[in-house]
């Protein structure tokens, strides 16, 4: 059963999805990986809240073949998919955020239609750029089951044409 709940915030746009499985999981991230091509994403939750097996599903819908591993030591995994460069950053064990100007976090912003999957960036606080979409995972009490919530701070067409595609899929 997927629950839908559209919640408007000032001008940030909120949508949450109740995902029983991890099949929901996968088709989400199908939908959201059509919509959201670019930019910076962060993907905020508490450990083992899924934020890992989204962007695995975000990434296979995409046409990646072989893992997807947590980059929780190595804090950045790249990946190319059809040309586009795609950064898998886990900001967990960072000690201190200048490390990310060490590993060059600029320049993978700079990179055309580059997207970045960033978890825990509230660790990388002030360096690490403001988020273009956030999906929020919470775990519930049954251990299984997700509320995602993505958040938007842009009312954009990025926005309109994903909403629209959800509430196809999940309303």
């Amino acid at each position: 059963m997927v629950i839908w709940q559209k919640v408007v915030y000032k001008m940030a746009q909120t949508v949450s999805i109740t995902l029983q499985d991890e099949a929901a999981t996968q088709r989400l991230a199908g939908i959201v990986a059509k919509h959201i091509k670019s930019g910076v994403v962060y993907l905020i939750g508490d450990l083992g809240a899924g934020k890992t097996t989204f962007t695995r599903a975000w990434l296979q819908s995409l046409g990646h073949q072989g893992n997807v591993k947590s980059p929780t030591y190595t804090i950045v995994e790249p990946y190319e998919i059809s040309t586009q460069p795609i950064y898998h950053f886990d900001l967990y064990r960072l000690q201190d955020p200048f490390e990310l100007e060490l590993i060059g976090i600029r320049d993978y912003l700079q990179q055309e239609n580059a997207l970045l999957l960033i978890e825990w960036p509230q660790k990388g606080e002030p360096i690490v750029p403001n988020a273009d979409f956030t999906l929020s995972l919470d775990t519930q009490s049954d251990g299984i089951t997700r509320i995602l919530t993505l958040i938007s701070p842009q009312n954009n067409d990025t926005w309109h044409a994903l909403e629209k595609s959800l509430n196809e899929q999940f309303a």
